[in-house]
Parts: structure tokens; C-alpha cells; sequence
């Protein structure tokens, strides 16, 4: 029999749209929450029909991912009826995620005010891409734009080519543990509050030093494909058989023993930090030449031998025959669709993977009385 998650008896209202917000939720769902997905009568959430669709129902692979574990009900909280019952549930509830422009609840006439003065213990979880004040606040919200803005694609890319935007959702899926993190501190203050979390200071967040080093020296990092400018080599190389390797080579120790590996071991020019980024060219050029002579399991095996870091590079045909996704079930079936197992792991409580994102109003009428397992 499965075990409450250690979230059991938390409520949330997930009134949010697309990724990052319901993001939030479906952490909190995953362990053990009663989270009520509220969705517009009708049309639902966009992200049932976004991306890649499973065959089995059309229903996009995205929406099952995001939305699981959540009950699933309708509300069209442009009426007053509808008003009226998310008013209802609000008094219930523990927490509350949406990600409207700012402003859009205040004007529906559920404001942060208006839900405390009826919940004073209420955690309200608010997603935009800029926050809920500042110039910015009232424009739109969209990854693209936090990626852009917060420094993330201008160092993304070939040092002869343009800044790239990344081919996932990444700052959508940030936000959303971002928010998660956020929303269960709130909780654990005991305190009814507003929680303001955006897309561009998540991402932001993942600058590392570089904004310190920009106000303090002025440096700009170029971009440099998938090197990094304060560890060489580093990067992907492409083996004799046309597969690819990564390689880090970020503890000195490491960094030693692969530039004996490569042949430069006599070069004590190349035995720091700085006398490898000096030669950043030339020790890549080496990386290339050396890797291109050898096939994927034979670099493998070599860098596994010298104790230095190295890993094939994976598409997901790979990930999914690996052993180690297997036995960690990083990749899990829920409900007959396989899709990314749980964030972490709790050994004494943990969390539990139930249904994938569930039909439209499937939950009707919205209750906090779940349905019968």
C-alpha cells in the first residue's frame, strides 16, 4: 500500500497555466499534496495540446508530466459563480499558485487581499517573467525572454556564432523548482504571505560569478561553445566511431592526470588553471586530435583507467537503455507513460508517482473531498 508523501494533508490550488507555475505544484503533488488543478471549462489548459503528443490520446506528453499526480476541475473565474466557489476553496486551502500578469487577480477581484483577509494562513505562489513590481512587471512572461535578458544565451554558443537560446524549456523548469523551494519555506513559516517568483531572476540565478565579476573587474564572458573560462579542457569531442564524449577537467588533480593521458605531461606550462586557459586553443586542438583516434569506448575506458572525468554523450535512446536509469528509475512508468521519475529521493518518507495529467474536469465539481481510490 503506498504511504502518504510527506506533504499529505497540504492543500494547493494550481490556477496556473503552461509550465513553470504548475511546475511548482506538481513538486508538491509528488509529495504527497492535494493539489487541484483549475482549468478554463471548455479549452482547458494550453499545455494539453503543446509539443509532442502521445499517440494514445493526443494529449501532449507535457501536460502528463506537468499536471500529474493533481486532481483535475473547472472554473471560469471571469463569472461570479466561479468567483464565488475559488473564494470557497481558498478558505480550505494552504497554498495558492498562479502565474496571471500582475494585477489580473486584483482585478478579478481575488487579490492577495482579499484571499488573506479570508485565509490568513494562505501561501500565495505568484510566477511572472519579471516579478510583481519594477518597470518590467506588466510585460508578458516567457522563457525566451528571461533567456535573453539574464545573460544565459549571450554566452551560449560558438565563439564565431550568435548567442542560442536553449532547445528546452529550461527556464520554465527552474522557475518552477524555484517556486516549489519557495512556496514549502513560506509554508514552513507558518505565515500567510505573497510569494514572488519570476523567470528572470531564476535564471539569473544560475550566472554563477558572473555578474560579481562584471561589477567588480568588468568582465564579460565570450562564448565559448561548451567550454567555460575558468576550466580547460572542457567541452565535447567527437570520437573515431562519430560518437561524442564530455570532459571535465575542473579539480587540478584531474586536469593533471588527463593532460599526461593527452601527451602534454611533460608541459609544466600546462600544469594550472592559468597556463591551461592560456593555452586554450592548443589543448583543445590536442583533445580533438587525441579523441578522434579513438573510438567512444576506448576513450571511456582510458579516462576511466587514468581516474579522470569523462561520460558519453547521451540523446534519450540512450538514457533510456542506461542501467543506471533503470536501477534509480530515473525514468518511471506512471500510469502507462513513461516520463521522469521523482526530483529526490526521502528514504522515510517518500514521495509517489499516481497518475500522469488526467482528462478535463475529470475532478468536477471542484472539492477538497478527493475522489475514492
Amino acid at each position: 500500500m503506498t504511504t502518504p508523501g510527506p506533504l499529505a494533508g497540504i492543500r494547493v490550488l494550481d490556477i496556473a497555466t503552461v509550465i513553470a507555475g504548475p511546475g511548482a505544484a506538481r513538486y508538491l503533488a509528488d509529495f504527497g499534496a492535494d493539489v487541484l488543478k483549475i482549468e478554463r471549462p471548455g479549452t482547458g489548459d494550453s499545455t494539453r495540446a503543446m509539443g509532442l503528443a502521445d499517440p494514445a490520446d493526443g494529449v501532449s506528453f507535457y501536460w502528463k508530466l506537468v499536471s500529474r499526480n493533481k486532481r483535475c476541475a473547472t472554473l471560469d473565474l471571469k463569472s461570479e459563480a466561479g468567483r464565488k466557489r475559488m473564494l470557497e476553496l481558498v478558505d480550505g486551502a494552504h497554498v495558492l499558485v498562479e502565474n496571471f500578469r500582475p494585477g489580473t487577480l486584483e482585478r478579478l477581484g481575488i487579490g492577495p487581499d482579499v484571499l488573506l483577509a479570508r485565509n490568513p494562513k494562505l501561501v500565495i505562489t505568484r510566477v511572472t517573467g519579471f516579478g510583481q513590481d519594477g518597470p518590467y512587471a506588466g510585460r508578458p512572461g516567457f522563457a525566451t525572454i528571461a533567456e535573453s535578458m539574464s545573460g544565459f544565451a549571450a554566452i551560449n554558443g560558438e565563439p564565431d556564432g550568435g548567442p542560442l537560446l536553449p532547445p528546452i524549456a529550461l527556464t520554465d523548469e527552474i522557475a518552477g523548482l524555484v517556486a516549489a523551494f519557495a512556496t514549502l519555506t513560506a509554508l514552513w513559516s507558518g505565515v500567510g504571505q505573497v510569494v514572488d517568483v519570476n523567470l528572470l531572476e531564476s535564471l539569473f540565478q544560475c550566472m554563477g560569478p558572473l555578474p560579481a565579476a562584471y561589477m567588480a573587474t568588468g568582465y564579460l564572458q565570450p562564448r565559448l561553445g561548451s567550454g567555460i573560462p575558468y576550466s580547460v579542457p572542457r567541452g565535447t569531442w567527437q570520437c573515431a566511431d562519430g560518437r561524442w564524449i564530455g570532459v571535465s577537467t575542473s579539480a587540478e588533480s584531474v586536469a593533471a592526470r588527463v593532460m599526461e593521458l593527452i601527451g602534454f605531461g611533460d608541459r609544466t606550462d600546462l600544469a594550472t588553471f592559468a597556463g591551461r586557459i592560456a593555452a586554450r586553443d592548443e589543448v583543445d586542438a590536442r583533445m580533438a586530435e587525441w579523441c578522434g583516434a579513438r573510438s567512444q569506448a576506448e576513450v571511456l575506458a582510458e579516462f576511466e583507467a587514468a581516474e579522470a572525468a569523462a561520460a558519453p554523450v547521451y540523446d534519450m535512446a540512450d538514457a533510456a537503455a542506461d542501467p543506471h536509469y533503470r536501477a534509480r528509475q530515473t525514468i518511471a512508468d506512471v500510469g502507462g507513460v513513461q516520463m521522469q521519475g521523482l526530483v529526490a529521493r526521502l528514504s522515510a518518507t517518500p514521495g509517489h508517482l499516481r497518475w500522469p495529467g488526467r482528462p478535463l474536469g475529470a475532478d468536477d465539481p471542484p472539492t477538497w473531498t478527493p475522489p475514492a481510490p
